[in-house]
């Protein structure tokens, strides 16, 4: 007993000091210092600084620059681990963190996704180029054993921060990795081409409101809305309208939202992809396949570049939701789907650590051994490589909505299938009841059987494929629809149809049967108005056959042998985005009860979807 007992001590204590390394690695082999940088027009920016206690050698800068704070405070406080991940921590790199402008412990007002200046005249023309420009400088002339190269990085909006470095043009700045970036409001996050996304309404308050001075603590509140259950909560509220009371004139970020509710001048100058134009630093853009928050913008800020410079560019695409990359997790599951094992370790160490190491290390010398694209097919659950992304090696397809088929032929154009949308009784875009965050997540990989089982969702899918169909870049729907009202909404799913035989995945979802599991591969909606610009919306006229082409963002899935493709095309889903009147309004978000109405949709036979696959 006495030794049971003893081996027990043991085990106990090696978990311990396990555990006990791992939050005191950053304290036993960094120091900290917390500084305030004055910025051109004097405003304070505050910053942690992380130096490796081993002084025998320089070392390479990694910032991050945030919207969400450096917490913990205090020069005796410290971050669990530092740096993009556990890999590069004990490489040894100074690390960085900054709030930026307006937020917790920074000076100055904040500015949400502040626009870029191109042409600046004097001190007061700041924006995050010139507040990066200036840190930079100031952490290269202050910061003892930097070897003068500096690289930036983050995930989400501080992902927005690290592609806005890109346009400091400050010469140490040698490597950029924006991940999960957004790159312009009005189509990731809270907008997705015309169409605002009510399930990204709790998260308003995080950009909304002005703090009042320097704090470490959130000056901001979610709203409570007293229910798990976010379908009949939104369903109940009514009108975009009626969401008001929760949120005062104080929160900007809802004022700003209802008062340029189409791609206006506001919006325009906001987005960041313009301005990718003749980058220096080498990037490494990074994203997931089913990042709900932010798919547009790694996609399209990767295209940017490679299409207006002449730098070192490279993608990195993996099965991961919102920021999966920057956690260690033994098996990568989304929703119900498993993709593998140890796949964002994999990133850490042979891809991101690759990266950094070798243009902030290495001074960009030698062979760095990355790929131009470093992308997951998500059916195969496997990576693979290729010199440019889109492949070179893939070509357009065609495939026709006919008759519930999606064929390679077309046939009688006139042909429609019909169905009655009714914003009472709207498409759930998900199951479950509880939505866990302030964000949607699990909805892109779900089983989609629920919807296609409905009156108000037409399918469209192949028969049984007899050969592996991999799609590899762009998806449009090219549709051709008719309503009897002037409005409309028109959403637009792929599915992964799974034979009968799947084996289960009891560990996973064990309330689940994945027989014939409808597996969500990519969606996209358009708001109808929006149909021919995003700055100038216009009504349906009733009953007309009218073209509505959406683009949905890039893929790399294969359709296994025994699968099938579907198509799924409906016009509501809720509550992920708000629901449209179906009557055209001027501003949704002042859209009245009786605006809303019943309507019916068609759908022609001459419709179809062009996928690009890969040869």
């Amino acid at each position: 007993m006495k030794k049971i007992f003893g081996i027990s001590l043991f085990l106990l204590s090696v978990v311990l000091y396990s555990q006990n390394e791992k939050v005191n690695y950053v304290a036993e082999n960094y120091t900290k210092k917390e500084v305030h940088i004055k910025m051109r027009d004097g405003a304070e920016l505050f910053t942690s600084i992380y130096t490796p206690k081993d002084v025998s050698k320089k070392y390479p800068i990694i910032m991050q620059r945030t919207p969400y704070n450096c917490a913990p405070y205090g020069e005796n406080q410290f971050k669990k681990s530092i740096s993009p991940s556990e890999t590069m921590m004990k490489e040894g790199y100074i690390v960085v963190y900054q709030d930026v402008r307006g937020r917790f412990m920074s000076d100055g007002l904040y500015d949400n996704m502040r626009a870029f200046i191109p042409n600046k005249k004097n001190k007061k023309d700041v924006d995050e180029a010139s507040d990066t420009y200036d840190t930079i400088d100031w952490l290269i002339k202050n910061v003892s054993h930097n070897n003068g190269n500096v690289g930036t990085w983050g995930i989400s909006y501080p992902g927005f921060y690290a592609t806005y470095s890109l346009l400091s043009n400050h010469p140490a700045l040698k490597a950029v990795s924006p991940q999960a970036c957004i790159s312009d409001f009005f189509f990731d996050d809270f907008h997705h081409n015309g169409a605002y996304l009510l399930s990204y309404w709790k998260a308003t308050p995080l950009f909304g409101p002005q703090k009042e001075k320097r704090t470490t603590e959130p000056w901001y509140k979610f709203p409570n809305t007293g229910t798990a259950d976010d379908y009949q909560f939104y369903l109940d509220a009514g009108p975009l309208s009626n969401l008001d009371s929760y949120y005062g004139k104080e929160n900007e970020f809802w004022q700003q939202l209802k008062e340029h509710s189409s791609y206006d001048s506001f919006w325009q100058k906001r987005g960041i992809l313009q301005h990718l134009k003749n980058i220096k630093p080498a990037v490494m853009t990074v994203g997931g396949w089913f990042d709900a928050e932010d798919l547009y913008g790694p996609l399209n800020t990767y295209n940017a570049i490679e299409k207006n410079s002449k730098n070192y560019n490279t993608i990195v695409m993996g099965p991961w939701s919102h920021g999966d990359w920057a956690r260690n997790q033994a098996q990568q599951v989304i929703g119900n789907i498993n993709f593998g094992d140890s796949i964002s370790g994999f990133y850490q160490k042979n891809i991101e650590a690759n990266f950094f190491r070798h243009f902030l290390k290495n001074n960009g010398k030698g062979e760095n051994k990355l790929p131009e694209a470093y992308v997951f097919d998500t059916g195969k659950k496997a990576w693979q490589t290729f010199s440019i992304w889109p492949p070179q090696k893939s070509e357009k397809q065609d495939f026709f909505m006919q008759g519930n088929r999606l064929s390679k032929a077309a046939n009688d154009n006139e042909a429609f299938e019909e169905f009655i949308s009714d914003p009472k009784k709207p498409v759930p875009s998900s199951e479950d009841i509880n939505q866990k965050g302030i964000t949607p997540r699990k909805y892109m990989t779900d089983d989609q059987r629920f919807s296609a089982r409905r009156p108000d969702v037409v399918v469209f899918e192949t028969e049984i494929l007899n050969d592996d169909i991999t799609l590899a870049g762009e998806i449009l729907a090219k549709l051709k629809v008719s309503t009897t009202g002037t409005d409309a909404d028109w959403i637009v799913k792929v599915v992964d149809v799974f034979p009968k035989d799947e084996p289960e995945t009891k560990e996973i979802a064990p309330y689940l049967k994945m027989s014939n599991y409808h597996m969500m591969v990519r969606s996209e909606v358009m708001r109808g108005s929006f149909r021919n610009s995003f700055s100038s919306p216009e009504p349906f006229i009733p009953n007309q056959k009218t073209a509505v082409n959406i683009k949905l963002q890039d893929v790399f899935h294969t359709f296994k042998k025994g699968h099938k493709i579907q198509i799924q095309v409906q016009s509501t889903w809720f509550p992920l985005i708000d629901l449209n009147p179906q009557t055209f309004v001027d501003n949704i978000f002042y859209a009245k009860p009786e605006d809303f109405k019943k309507q019916t949709h068609r759908i022609y036979n001459d419709s179809k979807i062009e996928f690009s696959i890969l040869k």
